[in-house]
């Protein structure tokens, strides 16, 4: 690789901030980030500079999410490659655009948040439609902010909000039938399994839930995957567990003790009819754990670092809420689902909590 080295080398003059080519530095950097690890270190030891830790950071989470990756590419076809390659190339080019604006590196952040977002996505969404969800999230959700670490709100949730509401019938009309595009079933599916418990008080299987067997965005459906990808995130210290823990827990308590203590959610009615109010509002409460985007989004989109709070009972807090109201929206508003508002609305709320908690934690001496 020497050769290569050189290569760059001869090219980095023009690179330079007064070179011909000064303003696409950011852009050489990341080429070059790619095949080489940099040199930069402190003045002296032992103080070293590490730049690989974002970059460690964000290929762990993208080799998390490889099994939700493989197992939508069999379920929806290679036109989810397709949404992929758009979702990078529509962001990485406003990322790029704002770090040579900036005269900035060009942060690895756009990685996760560029494979993110066409997996929270119908799997019939139009091509045109991922570029500019995409280009909304990452120009409004991000670079508004000042890029990587400086941002409010998770990038790809504000794309995918944006989309929703600008356009709420090709979102709601882009659910396919898992196998459709290899034959395997000759139906489209128009309706999720979180439509069809609001709507008709189905509670579809827990086998079909994990396995990927009924409709869903792009990534959410292989259940048992995103459990896989988050438990790796979490043992390998990528994502702080106290988040999906609450998260999920919170789901599952909010919906199995409405039901229980007031009958108050209809998707219950069947199986609370079959098998009596506890094991029926319990039915429900895995029901909501498994159904619709809870697991997807507690593994790799509450917990991100930069969104969510940083101390230990502000995360616990955090989950908790997202919890508290996925199922509120969920069962009370016009929406079949409410993880994403649940998790934005919170990414809002995440720096009060922080300072309620050091407020509590570190009262100011008195006089």
């Amino acid at each position: 690789m020497k050769w290569l080295h050189n290569l760059f080398d001869s090219f980095r003059p023009h690179f330079e901030p007064r070179g011909s080519l000064g303003y696409l530095k950011p852009l050489f950097e990341a080429i070059e980030f790619i095949f080489f690890y940099p040199a930069a270190r402190t003045a002296s030891a032992p103080h070293v500079r590490d730049p690989m830790d974002v970059k460690r950071y964000m290929t762990i989470v993208i080799v998390a999410l490889l099994p939700c990756i493989a197992a939508s590419i069999f379920f929806f076809g290679p036109r989810v490659l397709l949404m992929i390659l758009v979702s990078y190339a529509v962001g990485g080019l406003v990322e790029v655009a704002f770090s040579c604006i900036r005269k900035t590196e060009i942060h690895e952040g756009f990685f996760v948040t560029g494979i993110i977002f066409p997996l929270i996505l119908p799997p019939a969404t139009p091509l045109w439609v991922v570029a500019v969800g995409i280009f909304f999230g990452v120009f409004f959700g991000k670079e508004v902010f000042g890029g990587t670490g400086h941002n409010i709100f998770n990038p790809a949730l504000v794309g995918r909000l944006f989309v929703t509401i600008a356009f709420p019938t090709i979102l709601t009309s882009g659910w396919t039938a898992p196998g459709a595009w290899r034959g395997a079933v000759d139906a489209v599916s128009t309706a999720t399994p979180m439509a069809l418990a609001k709507t008709q008080a189905v509670l579809t299987p827990v086998a079909d839930l994990l396995m990927g067997a009924q409709s869903g965005s792009v990534g959410e459906t292989f259940r048992l995957g995103i459990i896989i990808g988050g438990i790796f995130l979490m043992l390998t210290r990528v994502s702080d567990w106290r988040i999906p823990v609450s998260y999920i827990g919170a789901v599952f308590v909010f919906a199995f003790g409405g039901t229980v203590l007031g009958g108050l959610f209809g998707g219950a009615e069947n199986a609370a009819a079959a098998n009596g109010l506890v094991a029926g509002a319990f039915n429900f409460g895995i029901f909501q754990v498994l159904g619709g985007s809870v697991l997807f989004g507690a593994m790799f989109m509450a917990c991100d670092p930069v969104t969510s709070p940083f101390t230990r009972n502000g995360k616990f807090i955090f989950g908790i809420m997202c919890g508290l109201l996925t199922v509120v929206i969920r069962v009370f508003s016009g929406y079949v689902e409410g993880v994403m508002f649940s998790i934005v609305i919170m990414n809002a709320v995440g720096p009060l909590i922080d300072h309620m908690v050091l407020s509590m934690r570190y009262r100011k001496a008195q006089a």
